[in-house]
């Protein structure tokens, strides 16, 4: 049945001034024509339940009968804005506000994003991580991202969380093929991402932590002296000793590394290796403390073509056997081995931060064609999950209570709660959500009641 309406009259909540003083470190990063468009755009992002397309975004928001709504579209397929440049703001942004005084850990890891159609240039065949397991292969058609994530706690939730702030898309082989270039593999753009962030943070210390698909000896051995690199290492990586000293009569080139050490794997089996017992407040998402066994040491890691790079090498076996040996490796020789395993296990927050992003911020639902719109709307939505877990912050307190109920007891605050608390702010405003000084009645227009009872009735 059809509703008649003005259509005059869908001109559009005017945006928050929560929100605009919120995003006004990013005000200089836009024209001014633009910047009214996206903070329109970036409000309609956190209402809109379900797909986050910019037709979404402005049905929630009100301007759906607006004439010129292909501008909003023009945001980000014409517009000028350099998505770096928002990451950069974005990262000191974070990093002042919670990083504190002492080394910044920062995770990295990618992440497919299912998509397909043919006009989607970037994307490629890639193997399902979510669907696929040991035994089973699964492919999907997507865009492959590389995420950078400030691994922190937050005031208002106990844990570490994983906040992106710097996203890059890593193009398919496909794709580099057609147009006739080199095909970068996911370790070169994470190389070209680090010394991307410490030229941002050149004043900082920097501990990055990846899977094993970081864990090479060459990205290793460019980040240099610069950061710390602490990631999984294979059993039978090849360790050496430290070249003995060199005498001065000796002709040739001196050497680079001594006898090599035995493999990681033989060390599992060596009566005579002096295991140490370390305690962990959580191992692989169990709530309960675990007991492993460790072995560590320094070593000299060499591949041929790069030269060998000292590293910490950590061994860790599962006394009860739930878990397979696995070795980890720092590039800071002197960090002691417990600080390696309690840094590597904060990685394990990211795939959360990817999963509550499908959840929540609506990531694969987009549907722009144009290269320019998709290099540019996931790392967007990326950004604007850390934004909201920094403005939580600001809003929640403790008069407000996490969504719970009897058969699903919540003891604290989750990534719903915060943004359930931010569209509150954002539906009611400052006039709705404080009793008013004076004892005129508030009318809640007739406009946001329909787009309301809309974004309820079509949240899917």
């Amino acid at each position: 049945m059809a509703h008649s309406h003005d259509p005059s009259s869908d001109i559009g909540d005017p945006v928050s001034p929560f929100l605009i003083d919120w995003l006004e470190p990013f005000r200089s990063a836009f024209s001014s024509p633009t910047w009214r468009l996206v903070l329109v755009l970036v409000m309609g992002a956190l209402l809109a339940p379900g797909k986050r397309t910019v037709s979404a975004c402005l049905r929630v928001t009100g301007p759906t009968m607006c004439e010129t709504f292909s501008s909003y579209h023009q945001v980000l397929n014409r517009a000028r804005w350099d998505p770096h440049d928002l990451a950069r703001r974005l990262v000191l942004l974070l990093v002042a506000r919670l990083a504190g005084q002492g080394p910044i850990i920062i995770g990295l890891d990618d992440t497919i994003e299912r998509r397909w159609g043919a006009h989607i240039n970037a994307r490629g065949i890639y193997r399902d991580p979510v669907r696929s397991s040991h035994g089973h292969f699964v492919k999907t058609s997507g865009l492959r991202w590389l995420s950078f994530m400030l691994l922190v706690p937050l005031p208002w939730l106990p844990g570490i969380r994983a906040l992106p702030f710097l996203t890059i898309l890593a193009p398919s082989e496909r794709f580099a093929v057609n147009r006739g270039r080199r095909h970068k593999q996911l370790t070169d753009w994470a190389r070209q991402g680090m010394l991307q962030i410490l030229r941002w943070l050149p004043h900082r210390a920097i501990v990055f932590v990846g899977d094993s698909s970081f864990g090479t000896h060459e990205l290793a051995w460019r980040i240099g002296r610069r950061a710390t690199l602490i990631s999984r290492l294979r059993l039978d990586a090849n360790l050496f000793a430290p070249p003995p000293p060199r005498n001065p009569n000796t002709r040739g080139r001196p050497r680079q590394k001594g006898p090599p050490l035995p493999k990681l794997h033989t060390r599992l089996g060596d009566p005579g290796a002096r295991w140490t017992s370390l305690t962990l407040p959580r191992w692989y998402g169990s709530a309960k403390e675990k007991t492993l066994e460790i072995i560590s040491d320094t070593a000299l890691w060499y591949r041929p073509g790069t030269p060998p790079k000292a590293i910490r090498w950590v061994l860790v076996r599962d006394p009860d056997g739930g878990r397979d040996p696995q070795a980890f490796f720092c590039t800071d020789i002197d960090m002691h081995p417990a600080e390696i395993i309690a840094t590597f296990v904060r990685r394990w927050q990211v795939e959360v931060t990817f999963q509550e992003l499908r959840a929540h911020l609506g990531v694969e639902t987009q549907r722009q064609w144009s290269d320019a719109a998709i290099a540019r709307t996931t790392p967007v939505l990326c950004g604007l999950y850390s934004l909201v877990c920094l403005w939580a912050g600001d809003v929640l307190t403790t008069s407000h209570l996490s969504y719970a109920a009897a058969w699903y007891e919540k003891t604290s605050f989750t990534f719903s709660d915060a943004i359930a608390a931010i569209r509150c702010e954002l539906w009611l405003g400052n006039n709705l959500s404080r009793s008013p000084p004076h004892r005129k009645r508030q009318i809640i227009p007739p406009n946001k009641i329909r787009r309301m009872h809309y974004a309820l009735c079509f949240a899917t």
